[in-house]
């Protein structure tokens, strides 16, 4: 999660990426909480790989790890060489039974598999899958080819960003190799690459399909993963008991933090709402607003409000930062 998230900006000026918030937590930690509920075995130990986030974001990812019972690890990549690298970071901790997951992603899916068997990828069957990396399949189920972004129709199996190695040193070991003879795709030290080596070496890796696959990585499709997670999620949704809800109607499902007050509003569906943020007068639906936000007088839907925004305008799509304000 060393990336800058630029895609996401205003927000990811001031917020990492992973740790917008969606239905009341944050994304990374969405991600970390489902494969730790939905993996068989115990979780060990989380490690975030992490850019210059400062050390209240550290301190923050090392409770995220505390609340799931595990023990917490951060690395850092300096310089954004590749998904290899980002790994590879993360050196000490490759070792044993693991999973990688990058931290733009939340998915749907049963999330079970064989752990005895050398690895699996979970994809997608996407309608355009020249925008991903896909898998080809052996006869037999195996994975058989990893192809970035094919310009040819080869696979619809979509790689989604997790990813299970029964052995990590194998891993570390075959990362190291690409970084020391200087192995590089598309100019970047690629995960992929280390995985068709690792297939040829003899190692057999298996797709898994997930149900749904909500990407995080702009603006649009972070509102989408919000309401989807609203939909579906049991425990996402709900309305905290300090909330103050006056002369105002919720249409479920939708996330009310703790301190919010809300008079003469219709809310919902697919709404989120952080701590302490005042509504009025408005009518607000399948939108994001952060902590202490305010929005007076507006209609408004598919939007995304930082910590601390002001809003009271005409009725309209918004994407407004931290901080800031926008006044009719």
């Amino acid at each position: 999660m060393a990336g800058r998230g630029t895609r996401l900006r205003p927000h990811t000026l001031t917020v990492p990426k992973p740790l917008l918030s969606i239905a009341g937590k944050s994304i990374v930690e969405r991600i970390a909480e489902d494969l730790t509920l939905a993996y068989p075995g115990e979780i060990e130990e989380i490690a975030f790989i992490i850019g210059d986030f400062g050390a209240d974001v550290e301190a923050e990812l090392l409770d995220v790890a505390k609340r799931l019972g595990a023990k917490g690890s951060i690395y850092h990549q300096e310089k954004a060489l590749g998904t290899g690298h980002a790994i590879l970071c993360a050196a000490n901790s490759l070792d044993g039974p693991l999973i990688v997951a990058f931290a733009d992603t939340l998915f749907r899916a049963k999330f079970t598999f064989d752990p005895s068997k050398d690895g699996f990828i979970w994809a997608m069957k996407v309608e355009d899958p020249s925008a991903y990396g896909v898998l080809k399949l052996h006869a037999d189920g195996h994975i058989n080819e990893f192809v970035e972004k094919p310009d040819t129709f080869v696979s619809d199996l979509a790689v989604v960003g997790i990813y299970y190695f029964k052995d990590g040193a194998r891993l570390r070991q075959e990362l190291q190799y690409l970084i020391d003879n200087d192995i590089k795709d598309k100019g970047e030290y690629q995960l992929t690459t280390a995985l068709e080596n690792l297939k040829n070496s003899g190692l057999k890796f298996y797709p898994a399909q997930i149900d749904e696959w909500l990407d995080c990585g702009n603006a649009a499709a972070l509102v989408n993963a919000n309401t989807r997670i609203l939909e579906f999620h049991a425990k996402a949704a709900g309305t905290h008991p300090s909330a103050i809800i006056n002369n105002s109607t919720i249409i479920e499902p939708c996330f009310i933090a703790e301190g919010v007050t809300i008079n003469n509003s219709v809310i919902g569906p697919g709404v989120s709402i952080g701590k302490g943020s005042s509504i009025s007068n408005s009518v607000i639906s399948n939108s994001i607003l952060q902590g202490q936000t305010q929005v007076v007088n507006t209609v408004m839907q598919y939007s995304i409000l930082g910590q601390l925004a002001r809003h009271s305008q005409e009725p309209k799509q918004v994407n407004i930062g931290d901080y800031s304000s926008v006044n009719a």
